[in-house]
């Protein structure tokens, strides 16, 4: 088979909810790569959240921030920040607003001064929602949720991805839509206004436009590209891919765009896509 670049998002695609790698999906990372495939992760998570295991899968190199840092055999190719000057706005903005935040970087993610306390319920919300039970999540922690957390560090930083804040209403989101025109506004943890976090970043950034990035310096054309997701925001890597693969978990978006609806995440979903795929032959 010709040499196929595999994407992989991270959170419910290649870790499942309770943020485990399933041993079929370390499998078939480590056979696919044996039969000369390259493999990298192509998810939201900054570098400091990406756990040691999945480095000790052995993969190829990372897109991080949903697009705004590419990594290839640990040579940075493109790492696109937000300002400082832009940093200080929204670190100022939310505390006006008295909305709590993290900073991410690859060199942690730095929270704001009341984060951990008013992050814990939204974060247990947002565990429960992706199918862990209420019995794991009341045990849990910030810090067991959410990897590379920082507290009492810089809030007016110049090394950021990425900035997240928990919405007390989705006018929150609508309202940072309209005071940082010349960044990219999006929400997570759910759809809609149900969503439990606002996030900005890097104008007119996205995982597609890494990708295009990636590839242009691995010289492989894009017909040699296959993407794995399962949320909105995996659409355009999905789109701009030879072959898109939602994960049966998927939301109700990719799963009508995608090429490819494969098993869900806790049930070898990546394990089975790459065996039809033909990557393990």
């Amino acid at each position: 088979m010709t040499k196929q670049v595999i994407f992989l998002d991270v959170d419910g695609t290649l870790v499942d909810y309770h943020n485990r790698i399933p041993e079929s999906a370390v499998t078939a990372i480590r056979k696919a790569r044996e039969n000369g495939h390259l493999v990298f992760v192509c998810t939201g998570r900054s570098r400091a959240e990406m756990q040691s295991e999945i480095w000790e899968i052995g993969i190829d190199g990372m897109i991080g921030g949903n697009g705004s840092y590419v990594e290839y055999q640990e040579q940075v190719l493109m790492h696109q920040l937000i300002s400082k000057e832009d940093t200080k706005h929204i670190v100022d903005w939310c505390h006006a607003r008295g909305l709590e935040f993290y900073l991410e970087s690859n060199n942690g993610l730095f929270a704001s001064e009341n984060f951990r306390e008013k992050a814990r319920p939204v974060l247990r919300q947002y565990a429960r929602q992706k199918g862990m039970s209420d019995e794991v999540v009341e045990n849990l922690d910030v810090e067991d949720l959410m990897h590379g957390m920082v507290f009492d560090g810089e809030l007016y930083r110049d090394d950021l991805n990425k900035v997240s804040f928990i919405l007390s209403s989705y006018q929150d989101h609508l309202d940072s839509i309209q005071e940082f025109p010349n960044l990219e506004a999006h929400t997570w943890g759910g759809r809609g206004e149900t969503a439990l976090f606002g996030d900005l970043g890097v104008k007119d950034i996205n995982k597609a436009h890494a990708i295009d990035v990636l590839l242009d310096h691995l010289k492989i054309d894009r017909s040699q590209t296959i993407a794995f997701g399962d949320a909105k925001i995996d659409i355009p890597m999905l789109d701009y891919c030879q072959v898109g693969v939602s994960m049966g978990n998927g939301g109700p978006e990719i799963l009508a765009m995608a090429d490819m609806i494969t098993d869900d995440v806790e049930k070898d979903g990546l394990y089975n896509a790459f065996e039809k795929l033909g990557l393990l032959a």
